[in-house]
């Protein structure tokens, strides 16, 4: 059995926040930058196994160097590098197994690679989980024979006469400055690519971390339920438990209210007040981010979690929301459907749009964890922002309704400034200084949004996608990394319209 031994730290409170959080966050977690640390050190397993899964998922999904997946990826900030190359915590590869174990101090958290639903967090004690991992199979032709966006072949010769290929080229220096750690970046105009550029070690196919883009791929599979006729935006979520009595306050809320995040379910995370934090499920940590490193059912965590506001009241980003929206959409697959759930995204959306393969990991129970563990290259997400610049169409099917296009891009009205939709960031005009927006793009863009700097930019009036994938960790990059991008993105715009300006 070969091993491959590395080393790095043990999570304390603090550190525990910003491997969890996005570390430049000012709009994906928490728009009003407010924060609350727990005041509990987390149990060490919990950490432990965050940080097994994700070098389990950088060594065997996306295939990267190991080395630069630690100091990229894993090892988040300057005192984790600082004890990883001291030789504070170790993680052991099982090659043959393909289990990571992340040990320290007689603590250790677990993680294997199951195939094609990634990497799973491992229950104590057993290599196994409490499910049968599916081998997920595109029927698509082969992508390198088939024309864009359907498959990979893109169409010779230079760019169209109206778009500024210089401004383009100087866009793209300007995203991959050194020391930024940049992954990707893709940018289709009028469905033709215009801009793709890749860092070191990346490539096209490259299963990239997504983060929380992956909370917009839960809005587009219960968007594809709806137009199926499965699903209705207004209606009561089909959620059992809290239709059991009739006084439950949660039997209100809409699906409309989850994929705004404004259910008022009681679930702590940044701008929890001390007296909500002792209510978490673990008194003094974040709801928020058990997901990540403890082996739970994260649907059955999200759903059990009782109303604390009335719905479409309070919007706050928790991922009780996107979870339940996934149990919907798990329930409706098998219930209604009479389908097999691990796969039918692949069947449903990702064939229809030219997706070979994406990669959407799971709880130890089966359940996609589509807040943060899912993988994607960046012409696969540009495919997703495209279903989107098209309303719902593709190659003359409608795939999702117009309306909800609308709604999802449309800002949430129980938030505070306005700059979430649904399961989208939205980017409103500023209103008295308050709005927070992206400068350098216009106010009719959205995009899907996930820790370190993980963005898909959908912007309909200029006919414009743009796809950015970064390598997490801060200590890794340069802090001004996140004004580089805005100022190349606002760059891009202006090479399909030389009118606009920032």
């Amino acid at each position: 059995m070969k091993r491959f031994t590395t080393v790095g730290t043990v999570l304390s409170a603090a550190i525990w926040t910003i491997a969890c959080a996005p570390p430049e966050a000012p709009v994906e977690e928490t728009a009003d930058g407010s924060s609350a640390e727990p005041n509990v050190t987390p149990p060490p397993e919990i950490a432990l196994n965050g940080s097994a899964k994700r070098f389990c998922s950088a060594i065997w999904v996306s295939e990267r160097d190991r080395r630069d997946a630690l100091y990229q990826s894993i090892l988040l900030t300057g005192d984790e590098v600082r004890d990883y190359e001291d030789g504070r915590l170790t993680f052991d590869v099982d090659e043959e197994r393909r289990v990571v174990t992340a040990s320290h101090d007689g603590a250790a958290g677990r993680a294997r690679h199951i195939g094609d639903q990634g990497c799973v967090i491992l229950p104590p004690y057993t290599d196994n989980v409490f499910f049968t991992p599916r081998r997920v199979v595109s029927t698509l032709p082969d992508a390198a024979t088939t024309p864009w966006p359907m498959g990979d072949l893109l169409p010779d010769g230079p760019l169209p006469n109206d778009v500024d290929a210089e401004l383009v080229a100087e866009a793209v220096r300007l995203m991959f400055t050194p020391g930024d750690n940049r992954a990707a970046f893709v940018a289709v105009h009028r469905r033709r690519i215009i801009a793709e550029e890749y860092g070191p070690g990346v490539h096209k196919d490259t299963q990239l971390e997504s983060w929380s883009m992956g909370k917009s791929m839960t809005a587009t599979l219960i968007g594809r339920l709806i137009q199926m006729g499965h699903l209705d935006l207004w209606q009561a979520a089909p959620v059992p438990e809290w239709q059991n009595s009739a006084d439950d306050p949660r039997a209100a809320i809409r699906i409309a209210d989850l994929l705004r995040m404004s259910s008022g379910l009681r679930f702590t995370n940044s701008g929890a007040t001390p007296e909500q934090m002792a209510r978490s499920f673990i008194p003094g940590q974040w709801d928020h981010w058990l997901g990540y490193g403890a082996p739970i059912d994260v649907f059955r965590f999200s759903t059990t979690r009782e109303a604390e506001f009335p719905p479409n009241t309070v919007g706050r980003y928790r991922n009780s929301d996107p979870w339940t929206l996934g149990y919907i959409v798990r329930r409706t697959v098998e219930n209604e459907l009479g389908e097999e759930y691990l796969s039918w995204p692949q069947r449903a959306l990702f064939d229809k749009v030219g997706i070979r393969r994406f990669i959407m990991e799971t709880d130890a129970h089966g359940n996609f964890i589509l807040t943060g563990y899912n993988y994607g290259t960046p012409r696969n997400w540009a495919r997703i922002g495209l279903l989107y610049l098209q309303r719902g169409m593709w190659n003359g099917e409608r795939l999702l309704p117009e309306e909800f296009v609308d709604f999802v891009s449309s800002p949430a009205p129980a938030w505070d400034p306005p700059v979430y939709g649904g399961q989208f960031w939205v980017n409103p005009a500023g209103e008295d200084g308050v709005g927070i927006r992206i400068p350098t793009l216009p106010t009719d863009a959205y995009n899907a949004a996930g820790a370190g700097e993980q963005r898909t930019y959908i912007i309909p009036s200029r006919d414009l996608v743009m796809v950015v994938q970064s390598h997490r960790s801060p200590a890794a990059h340069a802090p001004d990394r996140t004004g580089r991008e805005y100022e190349a993105l606002g760059m891009v715009v202006k090479a399909v319209d030389p009118g606009w300006s920032w």
